[in-house]
């Protein structure tokens, strides 16, 4: 997603930055990647890509975890850090649930273990840009407060007196989720189906919570708003 926080719309060109030290690969998706309507540009270590970052602003970044240098977990939680808020989808060979949590953890937004057919990267492409464009049921687009701050469930906007608060991909999708029942307590298999991380697993949630809290509660530890319901799920409870 752009760094002004706005979605994507599906009938513009999208252009995805594909990060990999991985030469025939760059190629291979570039090739397929641009064949199916997106715009692409490739890095090939995350110098190169910070250096590209500084002039563009695509809607999505497919990068590799193990590049030599800084890895791909260092550039997602560095570039998390620096708000940066387009969606990240992490590429490698490691496919252990514990490597997809600590992507996750870093900010990512979803997790492809290499090999891997240019097809499902594809798919999960789609899959993060509808999460964000996916119509909601009118009884539930209304403005969620949550103290000093405001979401926009219609323009994926979290915002307070500042400004725009940048959330990533994931975030969104848990917030829109939760704000479209406020004050109903959900279990972490519904959240999963609702966000589609079937493929991670109920700890996704757990870490996405985390990441999300850290935005929208003044003490993560003792949320006023984002409440754990223990052996149920968990609760959003709009209010100053």
């Amino acid at each position: 997603m752009s760094e002004n926080n706005k979605s994507p719309n599906e009938k513009d060109i999208l252009h995805i930055l594909v990060i990999d030290d991985d030469p025939r690969l760059r190629r291979l998706l570039q090739r397929y990647l641009s064949e199916n309507g997106f715009r692409i540009s490739g890095a090939e270590s995350a110098y190169e890509a910070r250096q590209m970052l500084k002039f563009l602003q695509p809607d999505a970044l497919v990068l590799d975890v193990t590049m030599p240098g800084e890895d791909g977990l260092q550039l997602t939680h560095s570039l998390r850090e620096e708000g940066k808020d387009m969606p990240i989808i992490l590429l490698t060979a490691r496919g252990e649930p514990e490597d997809r949590i600590a992507g996750l953890e870093a900010g990512a937004d979803d997790y492809l273990g290499k090999p891997f057919e240019p097809k499902e990267l594809l798919l999960r492409l789609k899959i993060q840009f509808r999460r964000l464009t996916q119509p909601i049921a009118a009884e539930n687009i209304r403005l969620i407060r949550l103290g000093n701050m405001e979401f926009d469930p219609v323009r994926n906007l979290l915002c307070d007196k500042n400004g725009i608060i940048h959330l990533t991909g994931g975030e969104i999708a848990l917030l829109r989720v939760l704000a479209a029942q406020p004050n109903e307590i959900l279990s972490r298999e519904e959240i999963v189906q609702k966000i589609g991380m079937e493929e991670i697993g109920e700890r996704a949630v757990d870490v996405q919570v985390t990441r999300l809290r850290r935005r929208i509660e003044t003490d993560p530890r003792q949320p006023q708003f984002l409440h754990t319901v223990r052996g149920k799920g968990y609760v959003l409870k709009p209010g100053y």
